[in-house]
């Protein structure tokens, strides 16, 4: 902002324009700022929302890759409920050709209990017939009865016949017993056997029916998921094309707000240019850099000779006549503003362009009008060209150097390089 320890070379109606100009550019720059922090606080958030909606995207495809798997499973599962299903109805199928076994066995065992009954009645006969006839002694009287020797043999055939008829039938009694006995155990244990294994498949089947309820409830809650996700991904979507929209309407708003403050500082600059026209001030050119005062140059920066004798210039001389003048080069802060026997009234200002650090020095002034710690504005008047200290006529004598001022002057640079006389 504009500031000067006196204004009274200016008219009121200046003051009341500088006033004015000065106002504007203040609620100007904060509507500017305002917008640009509104602009980065969109970007901000669009950030975040990108960042979200590429964890929802990243979070469908895990929960689909999920969905895939489970559905491999359910897959498998029903492979293993099929192939279980046909191992049962095998077993089923063996079951009923045991049962069928087992109504077949039944039969013969109702034959061999009719044979044994059969058996047992015969023995019974047999039993009572020896009891009534004297048991051993009648065959005696058998053998004993005949009436020749052949007759004897015929008739020991007959006995031996009859033993050996009855021990025959007492021994198929055992073994007829004794495979009933076999039979029944074996079918009853292959049935059994059957039985097991039926039960273990239909425990199978149960678990895998089990199994598969539950992966069918996880793969619902997935796809319920997978909506939700997808719904959240659109909302997401659908604010960031809002915030887009927001934005570039921002974006046009600073535009125009830039276009107007550039339209306004022109017209600060022109009215800057009529109050320095009026006031004697030189033209203030656009840019970082002007002209610090009117006049010629007498000398430039380099090696020339002075009384005679060559010299090294580390500044730039520019001579006038009557009441010139000084202006600062550059916006900046007055670091000193003293009198110097060899510079006479003298003014450093340092200034920060484009993140580097500049200092100019304004010497043999007659008068100075800022003070130490000052801020200047471009082409604002800081002195009056002069001819004191180690000077030989009134002029001004500039430097521009690239850091700080020295004693040595390291680092003078040509003012020519940035200034335009």
């Amino acid at each position: 902002m504009l500031k000067r320890k006196t204004l009274l070379a200016l008219s009121i109606s200046a003051i009341f324009m500088l006033g004015s100009f000065q106002t504007t550019s203040i609620v100007n720059a904060n509507s500017l700022s305002e917008l640009k922090e509104k602009q980065e606080n969109i970007e901000s958030e669009r950030e975040a929302v990108d960042s979200k909606i590429d964890q929802k995207s990243s979070e469908i495809n895990q929960n689909i890759a999920e969905q895939k798997k489970i559905k491999d499973e359910i897959v498998k599962l029903d492979s293993k409920i099929i192939d279980t299903n046909t191992k049962m109805q095998e077993k089923e199928k063996e079951i009923q050709d045991t049962q069928a076994e087992i109504e077949k066995l039944k039969e013969e065992i109702t034959l061999l209990e009719k044979k044994i009954a059969e058996r047992n009645d015969l023995l019974e006969e047999r039993a009572r017939s020896i009891q009534t006839t004297g048991g051993s002694a009648s065959y005696l009287d058998v053998l004993l009865g005949a009436e020749s020797f052949s007759d004897f043999i015929n008739r020991i055939t007959a006995v031996n016949t009859i033993v050996n008829a009855d021990k025959k039938i007492m021994d198929e009694q055992q073994e007829d017993k004794a495979d009933l006995e076999d039979a029944k155990n074996e079918i009853e244990e292959q049935l059994k056997s059957l039985e097991e294994a039926k039960q273990k498949l239909e425990s199978l089947k149960a678990e895998l029916d089990g199994q598969k309820s539950e992966k069918n409830v996880l793969f619902a809650e997935l796809e319920e998921q997978q909506n939700k996700l997808e719904l959240e991904k659109e909302e997401l979507e659908a604010h960031a094309g809002e915030l887009d929209e927001l934005e570039a309407q921002i974006g046009n708003e600073i535009k125009a707000e830039q276009s107007r403050l550039a339209e306004l500082a022109r017209q600060k600059e022109l009215e800057r240019q009529r109050q320095n026209a009026a006031n004697g001030l030189p033209a203030v050119s656009s840019g970082t850099w002007t002209t610090p005062a009117y006049g010629t140059v007498t000398t430039e920066f380099g090696w020339d000779v002075l009384n005679g004798k060559p010299r090294y210039h580390y500044g730039m001389d520019i001579a006038a006549r009557g009441s010139i003048p000084i202006v600062a080069a550059a916006d900046g802060y007055v670091l000193k503003s003293h009198y110097s026997s060899s510079y006479g009234n003298v003014i450093y200002m340092t200034h920060s362009i484009n993140g580097k650090t500049f200092t100019t020095v304004y010497a043999h002034l007659s008068s100075s009008s800022v003070g130490t710690g000052q801020y200047v504005e471009k082409g604002q008047k800081i002195g009056m060209m002069g001819n004191t200290g180690y000077s030989f006529g009134q002029h001004l004598h500039f430097e521009l150097h690239a850091g700080p001022w020295t004693s040595s002057k390291s680092n003078a640079i040509n003012p020519r390089q940035y200034v335009s006389f």
